[in-house]
């Protein structure tokens, strides 16, 4: 029996053939082009030629002979990562922007942005499985334990365009935090070096063997609110990108880990009331806000992410707002 689906929100645009291309990657384009020949793929009850551009709301039938070329079940990569239909589905549904050029994701807390040994699900491998016919490439990164807005290209073009905006630093990016600890002065600039979770205020070469010389770090932050003495809720502006930059930055120099920062934090207990409210293995960190221009038009984009389910009940109980 064929399958009627709506088109979604995030699938408005995209033209019918490729759409059944993300669905079904197996298929011919011959088989997809007999069937809208013999009237049994439609489009809102229509004949479908193939080269329609769907909008959010349309009704597309699928027939059932299409079922054999979905994407499987079960996805084995080179490097031994697995996952599912519904892992895909899931990371289907954290899309908050997708065109031609680019995805962009709410990535999920947990979640790896790129494969790896040991890594069984990662954005990178399972966007691929996604959209098949895409070259999906990462332009910038987020911690695995990090959530929030993440951006992706779909082909070399924007891969090249984006990957400058973030060279640059004409992408601007802003993360939420939430911080054990009262944090003082209420806004500034951290500007030193850092390598291997270690900070330093001159790049000199460390005397460890390594030969490695700390990068300049430099994050502006702002606090935005705090509870008793206790909690600070934290906006910074990251204007360089080393790895664990925030969580450092935090723990080290401002005094005040990342709530959920169990590498960084593990020695600083919350008191006995906030770590009933706080317990979560999750990290109170959010890439929040994103903007940047649009690889093909050129044009500002700003993406946001939502607050995550696990920072809902605590964000609003201490009555903290976005900016």
């Amino acid at each position: 029996m064929a399958e009627m689906v709506t088109v979604s929100k995030i699938e408005e645009g995209t033209r019918l053939l490729r759409w059944f291309l993300r669905r079904y990657p197996s298929m011919p384009q011959r088989e997809f082009y007999k069937l809208c020949r013999g009237g049994q793929i439609r489009v809102n009850s229509s004949r479908a030629r193939g080269q329609e551009i769907l909008s959010s709301g349309d009704v597309v039938r699928v027939p059932p002979t299409l079922n054999s070329y979905a994407i499987v079940p079960v996805k084995k990569t080179e490097s031994g990562s697995r996952f599912s239909l519904a892992d895909l589905e899931y990371l289907r549904q954290c899309i908050i922007h997708n065109d031609e050029d680019i995805v962009v994701f709410n990535k999920p807390a947990g979640l790896a942005v790129q494969g790896g040994t040991g890594i069984r699900k990662s954005i990178d491998k399972m966007a691929a499985a996604l959209f098949p016919y895409d070259k999906i490439s990462l332009v910038h990164r987020l911690d695995r334990e990090t959530s929030g807005v993440l951006v992706v290209a779909k082909n070399q073009k924007a891969a090249q365009v984006l990957s400058n905006e973030f060279q640059t630093k004409a992408a601007h990016k802003e993360y939420l935090a939430l911080l054990n600890g009262d944090v003082k002065p209420s806004h500034g600039v951290i500007d030193n070096y850092m390598v291997k979770g270690q900070v330093f205020e001159d790049p000199v070469r460390l005397n460890n063997g390594t030969g490695q010389r700390p990068q300049r770090a430099i994050t502006e932050y702002q606090v935005l609110s705090q509870a008793g003495g206790h909690l600070s809720w934290v906006l910074f502006s990251p204007k360089t990108g080393r790895t664990h930059q925030l969580r450092v930055h935090s723990a080290l120099c401002l005094h005040a880990p990342i709530v959920g920062d169990i590498l960084y934090g593990a020695d600083k207990k919350l008191d006995g009331a906030l770590r009933s409210l706080l317990e979560t293995n999750n990290l109170f960190l959010l890439a929040y806000k994103l903007t940047f221009r649009h690889p093909s038009s050129g044009k500002t984009l700003v993406m946001r992410a939502p607050i995550p389910d696990f920072m809902q009940p605590v964000i609003k109980f201490l009555e903290f707002k976005l900016p």
